[in-house]
């Protein structure tokens, strides 16, 4: 745990710890959380029952692609507040989120704690901005106001999860806040689920609300396929990617390295979810076309005759043309089929300019040639250093590359590779082309994949 996650961890443990200890000695809780319809005795039992909702919530939790957990524990968490109050969201926050994975010792302790007091704090003051909310008496100032409670109650455990996300990770906080955008969907989904459940609580009693065990599982289930049918798709196309680069042994496991490093500059970059879903599969699948290129060129360790050369610079158009049946790929199409193109439209195969190319695939093209040039092929069995490639990435910007996705590039991990000792003659040597006609001319380019 770095210093800055240190001191985050601790003040939002102190607030936390505040606010509770607060609530509990000033905010009673409120007799409709009384599992004997708002009598006094009854309401240890209330705040028992909610923990166990909460808990049962919390042990259902999926893990979304973006990496962060998705569970139906916010439904009984609201829910709670809205009958007992703020001491009632404390104690069913702090006990309620405990997680399996938790028990089994599968986070650290200051992960515990942050995740405790991220669901306990917002909770808290969520709910007493709901209690300070006048006629909740009329049934529709009251879903408004739940409704409110709840999605401030959210936005804070988002903004709290993002920044420890963000300091962990060394990623910028905008990128964390979006990468858990999508929940806004689900709390969307629950928020109401969650007043009916208070309603159902008062009208009809305890037993009752345990009916709302039905949709919540089947929320939840409805997670958990979404997540395992992402999966399968992304390992089928993972080994399609795989069949590819292992025919030649050179290359193996090329797509995977260009596709983390294209997603790299894309997060850089800021591009959208959407984006990044596209440089994933598009990194895997770029070079699906090589399918189509026979041994003898694909492996040749010789400079290509323009006939072969022109058979090595059809694989972008035949990678298109073999996934355009995917409809679900659409996205990746324009990757696939330009992301060999030229800044300066010397590029193939349509000879594109500057923003005429998908940016998604000037993106690429940059984290392919860094990936082509750092690792050994049979035309160069010597790669370059990290130092080599930047200074031949800095060289082409504007010419090969797009300069501002070059830009992008020297702020990721990637760029930041092992000095050298190389001599700047070495690191001269124009090693990605010697100029922008000898694509379509005899020889191979030594950047390419």
């Amino acid at each position: 745990m770095n210093r800055r996650l240190g001191l985050l961890v601790a003040f939002v443990t102190l607030a936390t710890a505040v606010l509770l200890v607060g609530v509990v000695l000033l905010c009673p809780l409120q007799t409709p959380i009384s599992v004997v319809r708002f009598a006094p005795a009854g309401i240890p039992a209330g705040v028992l029952f909610w923990i166990g909702m909460s808990l049962i919530g919390s042990s259902l939790a999926v893990r979304m692609p973006g990496g962060s957990l998705m569970d139906v524990m916010f439904a009984p968490l609201v829910a709670a507040f809205s009958l007992g109050g703020p001491a009632a969201a404390g104690w069913v926050g702090i006990i309620g989120s405990t997680q399996a994975r938790e028990i089994r010792g599968q986070v650290p302790w200051y992960g515990v704690v942050a995740n405790h007091c991220a669901i306990t704090g917002p909770a808290i003051l969520s709910a007493v901005i709901l209690q300070s909310i006048p006629f909740r008496s009329h049934t529709a100032v009251d879903f408004a106001a739940t409704a409110l409670a709840a999605l401030v109650c959210f936005s804070l455990m988002t903004l709290l999860a993002a920044m420890f996300t963000s300091l962990r990770t060394e990623e910028p906080l905008w990128s964390a806040l979006r990468a858990d955008a999508g929940g806004y969907v689900n709390m969307l989904a629950l928020a109401p689920v969650a007043w009916l459940m208070a309603q159902i609580y008062i009208v009809a009693g305890w037993w009752a609300v345990l009916l709302f065990a039905v949709p919540l599982y089947t929320t939840r289930l409805a997670y958990s396929r979404f997540v395992e049918v992402r999966e399968m798709f992304t390992e089928t196309v993972r080994s399609l990617a795989e069949a590819v680069d292992k025919r030649d042994t050179f290359t193996s496991g090329h797509s995977h390295r260009v596709q983390s490093i294209a997603m790299d500059i894309g997060r850089v970059m800021k591009v959208s979810d959407s984006d990044l879903e596209a440089l994933e599969w598009g990194g895997l699948l770029h070079d699906i076309g090589k399918i189509g290129v026979p041994d003898s060129v694909l492996l040749k360790q010789e400079r290509l005759t323009r006939e072969e050369r022109a058979l090595m610079n059809a694989h972008p158009a035949l990678g298109a043309e073999i996934i355009a049946p995917v409809t679900h790929l659409a996205a990746e199409l324009p990757i696939i089929r330009h992301h060999h193109e030229w800044f300066n439209g010397s590029g193939y195969p349509d000879r594109m300019v500057a923003d005429e190319i998908p940016l998604l695939a000037r993106i690429l093209h940059v984290a392919d040639a860094f990936e082509a040039m750092t690792a050994a092929r049979p035309y160069r069995m010597t790669p370059l250093t990290t130092e080599q490639a930047l200074s031949e990435l800095r060289k082409f910007g504007g010419v090969q590359f797009d300069p501002d996705v070059v830009d992008a590039f020297f702020k990721t991990k990637w760029s930041r590779g092992p000095s050298d000792s190389t001599t700047d003659e070495a690191a001269d040597v124009p090693l990605i082309g010697h100029k922008a006609g000898v694509l379509t001319g005899p020889g191979r380019n030594p950047g390419a994949a």
